[in-house]
């Protein structure tokens, strides 16, 4: 039974966690119903900011600091993506500011690289929202994403509780745990840790400046497909970065698709809310994995509430230009792979023998 069950679970790091499931899907369960029930977008961000929090889990050691630290920063991560929707040269140097911290993060680790993405995001999605609905203040949407979060550390504080533990954990040092960073990004060469660090930046920076530009509507459809695509692993293969954007051009249409035959909130919302739970309760330990199960949700929970599916067309739209975007940074740094390769092979080649 175990070896079976290892089979089944084996890309999922030790058994199901279903406490931090059941809070995931209780903390984004009542925003949501209220959104449905009310109409009113701010409830979306409340669920926004209550399956960021639950990312975490809070029976682990840092698992409250850790949804503290999820709540707040990603409040502000869509807070400045929703102010500079409306500012084409903030967006573009915030989108790179932000693309080359998620290179930054994941020098440290897939555990760091996991919160950098959820920052990433959750700024496309700040950004994509405005103008959808009557919301027009950056520090309210902030503020009701921190209030959906405190929402889900609420459970997690009675989840603890109920095994019995301390409301807040003993903090280690932080020096160890800068240590251990320390020795991750010690591990990955710099040439490597360069080129990914330039193709983030570029091809973030590029694809908030089209949705801005262009004045896409729910631009997050481009801008989370060059995320997701560029976050798996392409391993400095050509063929690698094709069949990453391949997969991740076939879950946007099977995600509109989906959309677009049932154009019915309380439906999507009765799908949603057992596919949060399972998934946090499954979540991958694989990043990439982890890349897409999250962004997937996201976009679900950004798109449970709304009325206009029958624009498929435009979400499919959106996608399809964010592969374009993808597809050209993954060619050029490519290219600039092979030729900093050929030149320090010729450097070799024209060493004089001893």
């Amino acid at each position: 039974m175990k070896h079976l069950l290892k089979q089944v679970f084996g890309w999922h790091a030790g058994p199901p966690a279903w406490g931090p499931a059941m809070v995931a899907g209780f903390g984004c369960a009542l925003p949501l119903l209220l959104g449905l029930f009310s109409a009113h977008p701010g409830f979306l961000w409340a669920s926004a900011g209550a399956f960021q929090a639950a990312q975490a889990n809070p029976l682990h050691r840092l698992g409250m600091l850790r949804m503290l630290m999820l709540c707040g920063l990603g409040a502000c991560s869509a807070g400045l993506g929703f102010w500079s929707a409306s500012h084409p040269y903030a967006s573009f140097f915030i989108f790179a500011a932000f693309g080359f911290i998620l290179a930054w993060l994941q020098r440290f680790g897939s555990e760091a690289g996991k919160l950098g993405i959820g920052l990433a995001i959750c700024l496309c999605l700040g950004q994509g929202q405005q103008g959808l609905g009557n919301l027009n203040n950056p520090y309210a949407i902030a503020m009701l994403f921190i209030l959906g979060g405190l929402w889900v550390m609420l459970l997690a504080f009675g989840l603890r509780g109920m095994h019995g533990l301390r409301m807040w954990p003993y903090m280690p040092r932080f020096i160890s745990i800068f240590k251990v960073l320390k020795r991750h990004a010690k591990r990955l060469p710099q040439q490597q840790w360069r080129l990914h660090a330039l193709s983030c930046t570029l091809a973030f920076a590029l694809a908030g400046l089209v949705v801005n530009m262009a004045g896409l509507e729910r631009g997050y459809w481009l801008t989370l497909t060059v995320v997701t695509t560029l976050q798996l692993d392409f391993q400095g293969s050509l063929v690698r970065a094709l069949q990453s954007i391949l997969a991740s051009i076939t879950a946007a249409g099977l995600l509109i698709l989906l959309g677009h035959n049932m154009q019915d909130p309380a439906m999507m919302v009765a799908i949603l809310l057992p596919l949060i739970a399972l998934s946090r309760g499954l979540q991958a330990n694989n990043y990439g994995l982890f890349v897409l199960q999250t962004t997937v949700c996201f976009v679900l929970l950004a798109e449970s509430l709304a009325h206009d599916w029958n624009l498929a067309e435009v979400r499919l739209l959106n996608a399809l230009f964010g592969v374009v975007i993808a597809l050209s940074i993954a060619l050029l740094v490519h290219g600039l792979r092979q030729l900093i390769s050929n030149r320090a092979q010729r450097l070799t080649a024209n060493q004089p023998q001893p």
